[in-house]
C-alpha cells in the first residue's frame, strides 16, 4: 500500500514538475523577447528627443507619441502575462485599474495613425498650405484630442464597471487571472467593448484609406512631386497594415476564450503563447523598427546610440571614432 502511495507520489511531482519545466520553457522566451523589443523601443523614444528636428516636427512628434502608447501597452501585457503564469490572482479593483490603463493605450495606437494619415494627406494635396496647417501647436492639440478621445472611453467603462452588483461577490478576489475577458463582468460592458471597437476601427480604416486615395489620386497631377507623392503614398500603406496589426491585439482574448474551449490545457497554453507573441508583442514593436529603418534622418541617429551601446557593453570605444560619433550626434 506504501509502495503504490509512494507511486503516485512520484508521478504526481514528475507531472508537476513537467508542467513548472514546460512554463519556464514556454515564459522565459517570451520574457526575454519582450525586453529586447521594449530596449528597442525606449531606444527610439530617446532618438526622438535626442534631436531639435524630432521635437519641432510634426511627423516625429506624432511618432514619439505612437510609440510610447505602444511601449506602455507592451509593459503591461508583459506584467499580466507573468502573472498568470506566476498563476497570481489579483483584486478585482486591482485587475480593474490595469487593465483600464491597458485599455487607454490600446485606443491611442488607432488614432494617431489617423492624424498621421492626415498629415501625409495634407502634406501632398496641399503642400503649399501644409506648413500653415501642420503646426506644433496643432500637433500638439491632435495629440491632446487622441487621448481624451480614449480617456474617455476609459470613464464610460469604469462607470459600466461600477454599475456591477460588487455586492453579491463572496469576495473581491478574483477566481481566475486578470484580463480585459473578466472584468467585463457586465454584460453591457461587454457589448460597449465589442461596438467601440468596432466604429474605431472602422472610422480608422476609413480615414486611412481615403487619405492613401487622395494622396495616389495626387500622384498623377503633373503639378506634385512624384517622389513625395510616391513615398507619402507608400507610408499611408504602411499605416493602414498598422492598423490592422493594431486591431489584431483587440481579438486576441476572444480567441484565447475560444481555444480554451475546444482544445486541452496544455495544448492550448502552447497555442496561446504563440499568439501573444505575434498578435500582442510583435505589433507594438514594428513601428520603431520599420520607420528607424525607413527614415534616413531616424536611422543615423538611431545607428549611433545603438554602435554607443553595443560598444560600450563589451567594455572598449575607440578615442577617434568616438570623436567622430560624438561630433556626428
Amino acid at each position: 500500500m506504501s509502495y503504490v502511495t509512494q507511486s503516485q507520489t512520484n508521478i504526481t511531482a514528475g507531472l508537476q514538475y513537467r508542467g513548472i519545466l514546460e512554463v519556464l520553457l514556454s515564459s522565459v522566451p517570451i520574457t526575454v523577447s519582450c525586453c529586447v523589443f521594449l530596449f528597442i523601443n525606449g531606444l527610439m523614444l530617446h532618438t526622438l528627443r535626442s534631436k531639435p528636428v524630432f521635437c519641432e516636427t510634426a511627423c516625429y512628434i506624432l511618432l514619439y507619441n505612437l510609440i510610447f502608447a505602444d511601449t506602455v501597452q507592451m509593459v503591461l501585457t508583459q506584467l499580466l502575462y507573468l502573472l498568470s503564469v506566476c498563476r497570481i490572482r489579483l483584486t478585482y479593483p486591482v485587475c480593474g485599474f490595469l487593465i483600464m490603463i491597458t485599455t487607454l493605450t490600446t485606443g491611442i495606437s488607432p488614432l494617431t495613425l489617423v492624424v498621421m494619415s492626415l498629415e501625409r494627406y495634407v502634406a501632398v494635396c496641399c503642400p503649399l498650405r501644409h506648413a500653415a496647417i501642420i503646426t506644433i501647436r496643432n500637433t500638439a492639440l491632435a495629440i491632446i484630442i487622441v487621448w481624451s478621445i480614449s480617456s474617455l472611453n476609459v470613464f464610460i467603462r469604469v462607470i459600466l464597471l461600477l454599475i456591477f452588483p460588487f455586492e453579491d461577490l463572496e469576495s473581491l478576489q478574483m477566481k481566475d487571472f486578470c484580463s480585459l475577458t473578466h472584468v467585463l463582468l457586465n454584460p453591457i460592458s461587454d457589448d460597449y467593448d465589442k461596438a467601440y471597437t468596432c466604429v474605431l476601427f472602422v472610422s480608422a480604416a476609413v480615414a486611412v484609406t481615403c487619405s492613401y486615395i487622395g494622396v495616389a489620386i495626387a500622384a498623377r497631377s503633373a503639378s506634385t512631386d512624384k517622389a513625395s507623392a510616391r513615398k507619402a503614398r507608400n507610408t499611408l500603406l504602411l499605416h493602414l497594415i498598422q492598423l490592422g496589426l493594431s486591431l489584431s491585439s483587440t481579438i486576441h482574448n476572444p480567441l484565447l476564450t475560444e481555444i480554451s474551449k475546444v482544445l486541452d490545457r496544455v495544448t492550448a497554453l502552447r497555442i496561446l503563447n504563440v499568439l501573444y507573441v505575434f498578435m500582442m508583442l510583435l505589433p507594438r514593436c514594428l513601428s520603431p523598427l520599420i520607420y528607424g529603418i525607413r527614415d534616413q534622418t531616424i536611422r543615423g541617429i538611431l545607428m549611433y546610440h545603438l554602435c554607443c551601446r553595443a560598444k560600450t557593453i563589451v567594455g572598449y570605444v575607440d578615442p577617434k571614432e568616438f570623436h567622430t560619433l560624438h561630433t556626428f550626434h
